[in-house]
């Protein structure tokens, strides 16, 4: 007679295991923190952009009537317009140039050497960026008027070529800081004099700063309002055609031509960025 055999009671499947919630960490806090940040940043120019498109009927252009091309085809319908534009252009132009060749000079000498008054040069810039524009603005046409000067497209170049500069230098003087001497101390052991190896050397190494600080002098001087108008005297620029057409509306070619601008600027941006990414890997 066999023993019965004991049947042996299968395993029970192991439970699922729980997903691990997630917590919303320090990382992911910040990270959405900046997204909202520049969501909201970003939300001004969206609405100019979108308002660039809008099948408006009359001037003032507050209520979105559908969508429409047929205000780019019309930019140069005002002349008053188109006049302000060209006079912001030309001055940012002429104040990204003389600025752009004075704060690279004034950022090189600040971040290379060590001299008497070095310290107060960089108080006088710190100082310039600090200083309210109304501050700004006031002062230099009290300086403009007591020494006869009129008015006009050039006193507003010069006030803008002095906020500029010190941005300009402060980009500069950063880069400075960084270079590496050994290379410019090969360049003078093969023979090149200082003023070749500035050019050959040092130059092309500190162009990406030299071209940020320059487009960072033009966004600056073509959206400047308050020092432009102290100093602007019967020039009128782009910023003061929009603060005096407010009274009687916007009309759509201001968000239009501000579309482009801000396109342009984007473009200038992601080029020097690319063009900054290929010199650090080579």
């Amino acid at each position: 007679m066999t023993a019965p055999t004991l049947e042996q009671p299968t395993p029970a499947e192991p439970a699922p295991a729980a997903k691990p919630r997630r917590r919303l960490t320090g990382g992911g806090l910040l990270r959405t923190y900046t997204w909202l940040i520049i969501a909201w940043l970003a939300l001004p120019i969206l609405v100019m952009i979108m308002f660039g498109f809008n099948d408006t009927k009359g001037r003032y252009n507050q209520t979105w009537n559908g969508f429409s091309l047929k205000w780019y085809g019309r930019l140069f319908e005002l002349d008053d317009l188109t006049k302000a534009l060209v006079a912001s252009l030309l001055v940012a132009a002429a104040s990204t140039v003389i600025s752009g060749a004075l704060g690279t000079g004034i950022g090189y000498a600040l971040g290379r050497y060590s001299f008497r008054g070095s310290g107060a040069m960089n108080l006088v810039m710190f100082a310039a960026i600090a200083s309210p524009e109304l501050v700004m603005g006031s002062s230099l046409l009290s300086l403009f008027v007591s020494l006869n000067l009129g008015l006009g497209a050039v006193t507003v170049t010069i006030a803008h070529v002095m906020f500029s500069i010190s941005f300009v230098a402060i980009v500069v003087r950063a880069r400075v800081m960084t270079l590496d001497r050994s290379v410019e101390e090969a360049a003078a052991d093969l023979g090149a004099t200082p003023w070749v190896t500035f050019w050959k050397v040092t130059f092309p190494i500190i162009l990406p700063a030299v071209f940020s600080g320059m487009l960072l002098a033009f966004a600056l001087s073509i959206d400047d309002f308050i020092v432009t108008n102290f100093t602007a005297g019967t020039t009128e620029t782009f910023p003061l055609f929009i603060w005096g057409a407010t009274r009687v509306g916007i009309p759509p070619q201001v968000n239009v031509w501000g579309t482009l601008i801000f396109g342009v600027g984007v473009l200038f941006a992601v080029v020097s960025t690319i063009r900054s990414r290929q010199g650090k890997r080579d």
